[in-house]
């Protein structure tokens, strides 16, 4: 079968509207914050699961285990779905990582990175889709703008919107300055492109 191009074909793709609602939203904030958290790391292919490194990442985070809320995973599998056949158009996809919650303080950060293994030692799957989905209130924080290098594009989300992007477009998160900014982080992954 001949994979079939999306008309619209693009490697950012912010959904139109919010997918979680504000409730639903603090519902993923909650179980985020009872799960032991720690202090989020860089560089996957210099060591095995990475390193502490204050000078390109300051966040904690806590993985949401799929069987802890499997409704919150089975929809936003099926709006990655959807992101895909509209926008990206790549084979095989679907949902592999458990979701990262991510929580930004006053002066947290994570600078510019790609969300794949750009040697391929831990895959596959290969992380195709990256996504990020605003859990906090947009007027509770400044600062803390996804922002992609490659696009000179800024996410302006409003809280339950998502980000979905190619894996491999050169991100960051610029540093919070008022309050607090959490968000949930996933990938996506499939067979190695050929």
């Amino acid at each position: 079968m001949i994979p079939t191009e999306p008309i619209w074909r693009s490697y950012i793709a912010e959904t139109t509207q919010p997918i979680f609602s504000p409730k639903q939203c603090q519902m993923v904030i909650d179980k985020g914050m009872s799960l032991k958290s720690e202090d989020a790391k860089v560089g996957m292919g210099r060591k095995p699961g990475g390193g502490y490194d204050p000078d390109k990442r300051i966040t904690t985070i806590s993985w949401i285990p799929f069987k802890d809320m499997p409704e919150m995973y089975r929809d936003i599998e099926k709006t990655m779905l959807q992101a895909n056949n509209n926008h990206f158009g790549f084979e095989g996809m679907q949902l592999t990582e458990p979701g990262q919650f991510t929580h930004y303080l006053t002066g947290g950060f994570y600078e510019w990175h790609m969300d794949n293994d750009v040697l391929g030692k831990h895959q596959p799957p290969v992380r195709k889709i990256s996504m990020t989905l605003l859990l906090s209130d947009p007027s509770t924080f400044e600062g803390g703008e996804l922002e992609f290098m490659s696009k000179g594009k800024t996410a302006k989300l409003e809280q339950g919107q998502a980000m979905f992007f190619a894996s491999w477009l050169q991100h960051r998160v610029k540093p919070v300055i008022r309050g607090e900014r959490s968000s949930l982080v996933m990938w996506f992954g499939g067979p190695s492109f050929t």
